[in-house]
């Protein structure tokens, strides 16, 4: 019958007081409906699933100096957090552009951020790698304040389905952009041990490179291609199987986050991104424009500080920290996220 009435889909019940699994979250994926329930995960020190908790937000914002009118760059769009902190800043006037390569994400904080009032008059969205900002300046000019957040968002880690964590199975994809390139199952079933380890040393410093590279590759040769995060996460564990059982334990955790985070960096091509973000960034940059670029691994970090350093050399840049500025303890224990991350910046010269 035409007007029969659908039938109710009950929602998967949930073992125990609290849900585990990403999907079973609902209150916290509804952050607009179940604020209290948010805010409660928020207090305890965690962040909800499907959302992230900016990082360095007062440093941020104390160094841009962002004043309405101006016309900035948020190179790293993620949830939006910042992005929303320094449209407040602009008080209507002026503009800001906002670059992502997840079309996932960035539809939802484009959509996020227009119920709040900031449509496409002061906030411009392209789904663009932040290697390309020379092409988006050439459409806005150039930029009086810039920032990059180089991390991995958080809805993007807890997202079981994208692959980006150890803990929880799912695929093993870990691309940015799903849509584009090949996920890193794929890569692992053509590298070669000697390339693998080689990736693990150069993007994560990883102590048991040679004994992840064997273990990875042997398993493929005996008919066990490592697809799914679990395939790996185990895979890591065979591999430092020899040590100690009192330190294995801290050492396969650290290993797991070093491992993924090499392949991430790889599929995703982060580094040749990065290097060409830092070279074009002066170019981009207004007389006495500002820049300020959150790392979260020595990786990263050395990239940012060899390139400030350089341009300040060559008097691109009239000022740069001298020092790397952290979130407080206040914050991090706010958010445990927010640890390892490192925060420098540039003020572009004026000639």
């Amino acid at each position: 019958m035409e007007n029969q009435e659908k039938k109710h889909k009950r929602r998967v019940r949930y073992s125990g007081a609290y849900p585990k699994s990403y999907k079973e979250k609902y209150k916290e994926l509804n952050p607009e409906k179940y604020a209290d329930t948010v805010s409660r995960v928020i207090q305890k020190g965690s962040t909800p699933a499907g959302m992230h908790i900016s990082i360095c937000v007062n440093e941020i914002l104390e160094f841009l100096q962002i004043k309405p009118g101006q016309t900035g760059l948020d190179a790293t769009l993620g949830y939006g957090g910042h992005t929303l902190e320094m449209l407040k800043c602009l008080d209507s006037r002026g503009h800001l552009y906002a670059l992502d390569v997840d079309p996932i994400e960035s539809a939802k904080t484009k959509e996020r951020l227009e119920k709040l009032g900031f449509g496409e008059e002061i906030l411009s969205v392209r789904l663009q790698n932040f290697a390309d900002i020379d092409r988006v300046s050439a459409e806005a000019g150039l930029f009086d304040f810039v920032l990059a957040d180089l991390g991995v968002s958080s809805m993007q880690i807890d997202n079981p389905d994208r692959g980006f964590s150890y803990k929880t199975d799912g695929p093993l994809d870990l691309r940015m952009n799903p849509e584009k390139g090949i996920s890193a199952a794929e890569r692992l079933t053509e590298i070669t041990q000697e390339e693998l380890q080689g990736m693990l040393l150069e993007n994560a410093d990883e102590p048991y490179a040679a004994e992840i590279a064997r273990e990875v590759v042997s398993r493929r040769r005996r008919g066990k291609p490592i697809a799914a995060t679990g395939d790996l996460r185990r895979a890591v564990e065979d591999a430092l199987s020899q040590l100690p059982a009192p330190e294995r334990k801290e050492a396969v955790k650290k290993s797991c986050q070093r491992t993924f985070q090499a392949l991430r960096i790889d599929v995703n091509n982060e580094f040749e991104a990065l290097y060409s973000f830092m070279e074009k960034l002066p170019g981009v940059l207004a007389p006495n424009g500002r820049a300020a670029v959150l790392t979260f691994h020595s990786g990263e970090d050395r990239i940012v500080k060899k390139f400030f350093k350089q341009d300040y050399k060559e008097g691109l840049y009239r000022e740069i920290s001298r020092d790397v500025i952290r979130p407080s303890q206040e914050e991090c224990s706010r958010n445990s996220r927010a640890r390892s991350t490192k925060m420098r910046w540039a003020i572009r010269s004026e000639g």
